[in-house]
């Protein structure tokens, strides 16, 4: 498991890395940035890593808590890390955002509750497949 997530998580840290950088050399060309700057775009990743990479991996396929909480929890990591995510990318844009935070934390929830439902859905049809492909 330890493994799985290490190698999960600098999977993501180097996807956004890269995504980030890609972003800020297209729309950011007249620019130039500090080169304290990269720091943030690292900051940047290691949010997303531990995020998507560590914890709705572990959340989600190892801790066996009820979906209710894994929502709940995934929802506020997700929005709070995001909210990170944008003060380190730009502090005018989080003061821009900030007070729409209850907001979005609500969306973040009814998003994730749509998207747990239709993943169910889908795995528990998967699983019934495989029950009739043993039965056959």
């Amino acid at each position: 498991m330890i493994s799985q997530l290490k190698h999960s998580f600098f999977q993501v840290f180097t996807v956004t890395s890269l995504w980030v950088t890609l972003l800020l050399t297209l729309f950011s060309k007249s620019q130039f940035f500090e080169m304290g700057y990269l720091w943030n775009i690292a900051g940047i990743s290691a949010i997303a890593a531990i995020l998507f990479g560590v914890m709705y991996n572990a959340l989600w396929n190892y801790f066996t808590m009820k979906p209710v909480w894994n929502i709940v929890i995934s929802s506020t990591f997700n929005i709070a890390g995001g909210m990170a995510i944008v003060w380190l990318f730009s502090t005018d844009m989080f003061l821009l955002i900030a007070p729409w935070f209850p907001g979005m934390w609500v969306l973040s929830i009814v998003l994730h509750i749509i998207g747990f439902y239709f993943y169910a859905r889908i795995d528990s049809r998967k699983k019934a497949e495989e029950l009739n492909n043993i039965l056959k």
